[in-house]
């Protein structure tokens, strides 16, 4: 352990995998009001790590949740954008389904992945900025509906993402029982095998899985997947590589005052039944889409950050995210641009009062270690 470690404040919670963290000389940062690791060393060697062989990640300050009851089902086609009948009607236990969960006004209150076991059990699992709010907006739809179901916090599970190319190999090194049970998972679902939860998911555009377990033996596991040659990896990584894989993160690509439509996620939003009446549908029925979120690279050498103004053919635009990819070598970025704004236009972005050329791309930027742009 480094002597350098910084000393954070006490009120700042932690996860299971603390220890493991200074053990392995983290500098953690407050994220969300927890102690975080932002890098291990070098960033971009973490980044490449999970691009060409296998990263992991402490998730472990999100919030799963478990929902049981008779109403399951009915309760999250009224709470959710996108509509989890999708997943009965595919009949596949442990299927998962992304969606954003939506005020009344169409604002997005927060974005969530969900794994359906069957119509009466689910597993959620939501931010870890957003989880107090997350849980105060269910418990409030749940008894204004009068919805036959319960909701249970799980904080007892410590919770690690392994991702990259060699991920899946090197978990069933670490984890040799849940290989047989595990192994034929497809992309995008779970499964329980005794008391793990393993999910082919992830947030870096790269295979692998995310996975729950009792926090009693989560340093057990950090062990045994460095033992397997698993590169801990922190925050800073995995904002690099969620952005190349073009995915939305909360809080700057989307929040509470701008609608999924304009938010690149209108895939995530299933009109499809005129009698699903889910919060947020009138306002966003009454309001369509009038502004889209393209990827933006930069032509000129600086770093795209969010909130630059981007000046369209158009009409002008902001950026939502940026920063330089280590895939591309590029300064890449979202923005939100004008709606008629199309892929490989030219624009131009401030920067420190100056204007530099960039133009724009179809997100993604990167996905399974290759370039698409």
């Amino acid at each position: 352990m480094s002597d350098t470690a910084p000393s954070l404040s006490s009120p700042l919670l932690r996860t299971p995998f603390y220890d493991a963290h200074l053990g392995s000389d983290a500098r953690m940062v407050d994220f969300s009001g927890w102690h975080m690791p932002v890098n291990y060393g070098s960033q971009i060697d973490e980044h490449h790590a999970v691009r060409r062989d296998a990263g992991m990640f402490d998730v472990s300050h999100m919030l799963a949740l478990d929902l049981e009851g008779f109403d399951s089902t009915a309760w999250l086609r009224a709470l959710l954008a996108n509509d989890v009948a999708r997943l009965a009607r595919a009949n596949v236990p442990g299927k998962a389904l992304y969606s954003c969960m939506l005020r009344e006004d169409g604002g997005v209150i927060d974005d969530l992945i969900l794994y359906r076991f069957n119509d009466g059990h689910y597993r959620i699992v939501v931010n870890a900025g957003t989880a107090a709010k997350d849980v105060a907006w269910m418990r409030k739809h749940i008894a204004s509906h009068g919805f036959n179901v319960s909701l249970t916090e799980r904080r007892d599970l410590a919770m690690i993402a392994v991702q990259g190319p060699n991920a899946r190999e090197k978990t069933w090194l670490a984890l040799p029982d849940l290989k047989a049970d595990a192994e034929a998972l497809s992309p995008f679902s779970g499964a329980q095998i005794g008391d793990i939860f393993i999910g082919r998911t992830g947030y870096t555009g790269e295979d692998g899985f995310e996975l729950a377990l009792p926090a009693a033996r989560a340093m057990a596991l950090w062990q045994a997947l460095l033992d397997a040659g698993v590169r801990p990896c922190g925050l800073g990584a995995r904002d690099t590589l969620r952005l190349e894989a073009g995915m939305n993160l909360y809080g700057q690509d989307m929040d509470e005052t701008v609608s999924p439509l304009d938010s690149g996620l209108g895939w995530t939003v299933d009109f499809s039944d005129p009698e699903r009446i889910f919060s947020g549908r009138a306002a966003l029925e009454a309001h369509p889409a009038t502004r889209k979120l393209l990827g933006i690279v930069l032509e000129e050498r600086g770093v795209l950050r969010a909130h630059m103004p981007v000046f369209t053919a158009t009409g002008v635009g902001e950026t939502t995210s940026g920063s330089f990819s280590p895939t591309l070598e590029k300064s890449i970025g979202f923005a939100r641009l004008p709606l008629h704004t199309q892929p490989g236009e030219k624009v131009e972005v401030e920067i420190r009062g100056k204007r530099l050329l960039a133009h724009t791309v179809k997100l993604p930027f990167v996905r399974h270690g290759k370039a698409l742009i």
